[in-house]
């Protein structure tokens, strides 16, 4: 009789594990934890905010996300190997005067002077490469530093004045939608880049070494990875990657300023954390980082649309970087708790 009273259950804790491991995977999904937030923003948003849910405000909001995914996918690939690139709203704004200058008075083609814009990128990301790898310093250390060196620079390239007198059909091309639709023509330059970081970083061998590198620099380069000259071309390509956002930021506002695109980096950090990639390094995927770029730009519209002041907007931000960094992490120990818990049940059942 005793022994017909034990025997069910250890099917009991079988559906107890079972249901815990579901619990734990939901957990750990957070790819679609931030997409899911992303449909209820968008709802929310749509349904709360007037004229959000518009052809003309849905292409206004894609507009201003273009910069913000350009400089957010080789963010992603950055922090992944356990760096950080807090220059890069000062290259798109350097990059910005150095186009308005050679516009101004070099007398070149505009189709030279993008040219010359995506290589001095180039050049100033290879500059933060090199301080990184070549002499062993913090990345947050010198990228701050060239924060402040690059916007300074800026200045004393283009002064206080901005140029405004790009050609009408340039200006009009980076702002024009597909044919039949509200969305920007620039946004499918920007997916098919978003496609060639994303298998890089997910499907390649230099990819796998990335995760390595974040994960364990030092066993990456007893395991055969070139450490430093990784991480240098993937400055380089950050760099060149802001000289493309500069040239579309000037282009789309019609103004080479050396203040545009001032305080896009702590947005750029905020969406490449948001979309689950660790600070620390090591861990996240691109298409979290899509949707994490998504949703802040929704969440911003929507704020705008409602009036919401400009300093609430920052305060939103900041939050939301700080949750980027705790949640992930609360997640993690909760998945690893639900972890142990399913172990010890599995071996204290009978």
């Amino acid at each position: 009789m005793s022994h017909d009273t034990l025997t069910p259950a250890p099917p009991v804790a079988g559906r107890q594990s079972g249901r815990l491991a579901g619990f734990g995977t939901a957990l750990g999904s957070w790819d679609a934890a931030i997409v899911a937030g992303l449909v209820a923003a968008v709802l929310v948003a749509s349904a709360a905010v007037p004229n959000f849910a518009t052809g003309r405000n849905a292409q206004f909001l894609l507009l201003d996300l273009v910069p913000l995914a350009l400089l957010a996918l080789p963010m992603t690939l950055i922090i992944v190997t356990g760096e950080i690139d807090l220059s890069v709203a000062s290259m798109v704004g350097l990059c910005s005067s150095l186009m308005g200058q050679l516009w101004l008075s070099s007398g070149l083609s505009l189709e030279l002077i993008c040219v010359l814009v995506v290589l001095l990128g180039a050049l100033l990301g290879a500059v933060n490469g090199v301080f990184v790898t070549g002499f062993g310093l913090p990345s947050l250390a010198v990228t701050i530093g060239t924060l402040a060196l690059y916007r300074g620079l800026s200045f004393v390239v283009l002064g206080d004045q901005a140029v405004a007198d790009f050609p009408a059909d340039w200006t009009a091309a980076v702002v024009r939608p597909i044919p039949g639709t509200s969305i920007p023509v620039m946004v499918v330059p920007v997916l098919l880049l978003a496609l060639v970081f994303g298998v890089v970083l997910h499907a390649t061998p230099a990819g796998r070494a990335l995760y390595a590198m974040g994960n364990n620099s030092e066993a990456a380069t007893f395991a055969g990875v070139s450490v430093a000259r990784t991480k240098f071309w993937l400055f380089v390509a950050s760099g060149a990657v802001c000289g493309l956002a500069g040239l579309f930021w000037t282009l789309r506002y019609a103004s080479a300023r050396g203040d545009n695109a001032t305080g896009l980096e702590l947005t750029v950090v905020t969406a490449v954390l948001l979309g689950g990639v660790s600070i620390f390094g090591g861990r996240g995927r691109l298409l979290g980082v899509v949707a994490g770029v998504l949703l802040l730009g929704v969440v911003r519209n929507a704020l705008q649309l409602a009036d919401v002041d400009a300093n609430a907007l920052t305060i939103v931000t900041g939050t939301l970087l700080i949750a980027s960094v705790v949640l992930p992490n609360a997640v993690r120990d909760i998945r690893a708790r639900l972890h142990r818990r399913r172990q010890h049940t599995r071996v204290t059942a009978p």
